[in-house]
């Protein structure tokens, strides 16, 4: 594996673990210079009870303790969604050098969507940037997941009004 669909592929593996344990499916994985996996990981906001337990933190948060270092310098992190500001932020502090997702977020994205904070030439450190990759997987899975939670939402409205 050495490509970025190879790699987005991975990404998208834990965004279905995310998808499997009802977490909005974002998946992110981290991979070396040398395109060795270092660690990957899915949201956990629901889990944890913590909304900063986002794919991006949580695998920056492994990378560091699995690398004994704080700088992930010459690091590729994959994500299957354009990163909000905190994990586009945090991405310039852990000096991540480039930057690979697949679906843009017009939302919370800050890699182009509202804000560019990983290009930001205010800051210290831009990323390489590349967007779009397996962008149709990576959408489709985020539109499953909220119209079945939309439908779960509406089933338990109207199971509610009935027990009234």
């Amino acid at each position: 594996m050495n490509n970025d669909k190879d790699f987005m592929k991975l990404a998208l593996e834990e965004a279905l673990r995310a998808y499997e344990e009802r977490e909005v499916p974002i998946g992110a994985v981290l991979i070396d210079e040398d395109g060795i996996l270092i660690c990957g990981e899915h949201n956990r906001i629901e889990q944890l009870q913590d909304a900063t337990a986002h794919a991006e933190i949580l695998t920056l948060r492994a990378a560091s303790k699995i690398l004994k270092r704080r700088r992930l310098s010459n690091c590729t992190l994959y994500s299957t969604v354009e990163p909000c500001a905190m994990c586009a932020g945090a991405l310039v502090l852990c000096r991540v050098k480039r930057l690979v997702y697949g679906a843009t977020d017009s939302k919370f994205g800050a890699a182009e969507s509202i804000f560019n904070v990983v290009n930001n030439p205010a800051l210290n450190h831009q990323l390489e940037v590349t967007a779009g990759v397996m962008e149709e997987e990576c959408r489709e899975l985020m539109i499953k997941f909220f119209s079945e939670t939309r439908r779960i939402l509406k089933s338990f409205e109207l199971y509610n009004i009935g027990r009234l």
